[in-house]
């Protein structure tokens, strides 16, 4: 049984704690007038002064009237960014640790669905990383919820001002109301959630069953739910990210956002493999189980890179107005970020993660997940945030905070799972494959 050591619980406390006074402190530290607001961009001595004066209207402002003082009406602008931008960067890290967990789920149940040979010795931790799922889902919803009830402007779409004047937001409304939006966001949650508990008590019953039944019947509901993870991935996808910027879409933003947290699970679960071993754990986890996660890390990394640049190529190529807005605002106001982005997700896991060899250094491949993690963070920031603080983008204390609080969370509540069973399961069929298992 592994024991959740002290040191690393007050760890977790302790980004917490520390985490969550940056929220706080970013949520004081926003402007309540225009007047603070001048201020404050003016205090950054950055270049935004002229931004601010002179900002070229993004989807946010072009879907708000027009009427009245064009300057009043950036003004009221430049104050709703940087208002939005605590509630974005807590939003950005709620979601990006959610989707560490969903992303896990889906490897998880792949691995049941076909039957994988290789990595039953490695369920009990893809079930702990998992259990995330949970309070990070909660989370999340309710951030979805208090927008919803105009406590953030995330999601302009929600404002009926702005759809009153906004005829594209009109005939989205069918889809794109508070109402409906809030119910399938219930369905996917209560979907994941209830496919997690159900699969991992199956799993803990086949220890002690006498026969294979609960194993069979896992496969069974890990390859139904499959298909609701596709469907609900790809609407949760458009919903939570895509919504934000409602004018804008891409068919190809769920495979997108997919592989994003896809990648992301990956590399926790073998960023988390890697340190029970460190500390004694799983002895029959072997360097091939290390080699075959770090595999599916440059791979995944490789097919992201792919679904990236035909998204932005064949936008940037077909060069419609309406699409092409989107990497505009990108890449004038996001540059390093959105470059930095693809740097970190696509030539660092093809350099440190081509040589075979390399996959099987434990140090390596979690100096390759954390370059990882780092950018598909800044994935996610990249989609949120233009739409929702413009050009008043930083990372500092709301940023930092959050990630702080979402890390803290995140390591607290797995390693607490993980500490409930046994790391290893015992009557699993393929459990002897896995254990003898050589690349």
């Amino acid at each position: 049984m592994y024991t959740f050591s002290n040191r690393l619980k007050l760890g977790s406390i302790i980004l917490m704690a520390v985490g969550l006074l940056g929220i706080i402190g970013g949520f004081v530290m926003a402007p309540g007038t225009v007047e603070e607001a001048k201020a404050m961009v003016a205090a950054h001595d950055d270049g935004h002064e002229a931004a601010a004066s002179h900002d070229s209207e993004n989807s946010h402002a072009a879907a708000a009237s027009h009427e009245g003082d064009h300057s009043a009406s950036h003004d009221e602008h430049l104050l709703d960014q940087l208002k939005n931008r605590p509630w974005a960067a807590l939003y950005v890290a709620a979601f990006f640790f959610m989707m560490i967990a969903l992303g896990v789920l889906a490897f998880y149940a792949i691995q049941r669905a076909a039957q994988a040979g290789w990595s039953p010795l490695l369920f009990r931790v893809m079930e702990g990383i998992t259990a995330y799922l949970v309070p990070g889902g909660i989370i999340v919803f309710v951030i979805l919820v208090l927008s919803v009830l105009h406590m953030n402007h995330l999601f302009i779409w929600m404002d009926a001002d702005v759809v009153a004047h906004d005829e594209l937001l009109q005939g989205k409304s069918g889809y794109l109301n508070p109402t409906f939006f809030l119910i399938r966001a219930a369905i996917f949650l209560g979907g994941w959630i209830a496919y997690r508990e159900y699969s991992r008590k199956l799993s803990l019953k086949q220890d002690e069953s006498n026969d294979n039944s609960n194993f069979k019947m896992n496969f069974r509901i890990s390859a139904a739910f499959l298909v609701f993870y596709l469907i609900s991935e790809s609407i949760m996808s458009w919903d939570w990210i895509m919504s934000v910027e409602p004018h804008w879409f891409s068919t190809l933003f769920g495979w997108y956002i997919f592989a994003s947290m896809f990648v992301s699970g990956i590399t926790v679960i073998a960023m988390v493999t890697i340190y029970l071993k460190s500390k004694g754990y799983l002895p029959d986890v072997n360097d091939s189980h290390i080699h075959d996660l770090a595999k599916f890390m440059f791979g995944i990394s490789i097919f992201w890179t792919y679904l990236w640049f035909s998204q932005f190529m064949l936008i940037w190529y077909s060069n419609i107005p309406e699409e092409v807005t989107y990497y505009v605002t990108r890449i004038e106001d996001y540059k390093l970020p959105f470059f930095g982005m693809v740097a970190m997700n696509f030539l660092f896991p093809l350099l440190l993660l081509m040589n075979s060899d390399y996959k099987r250094i434990n140090w390596f491949v979690v100096m390759a997940g954390i370059v990882i993690l780092a950018g598909h963070y800044m994935d996610i920031f990249n989609a949120i945030m233009p739409s929702t603080v413009g050009d008043q983008w930083f990372i500092g204390i709301p940023e930092i905070g959050a990630i702080l609080f979402f890390a803290g969370l995140f390591i607290f509540w797995v390693f607490r799972a993980l500490s409930t069973v046994p790391l290893q399961p015992k009557r699993n069929p393929f459990i002897e494959e896995s254990r003898h298992f050589h690349y």
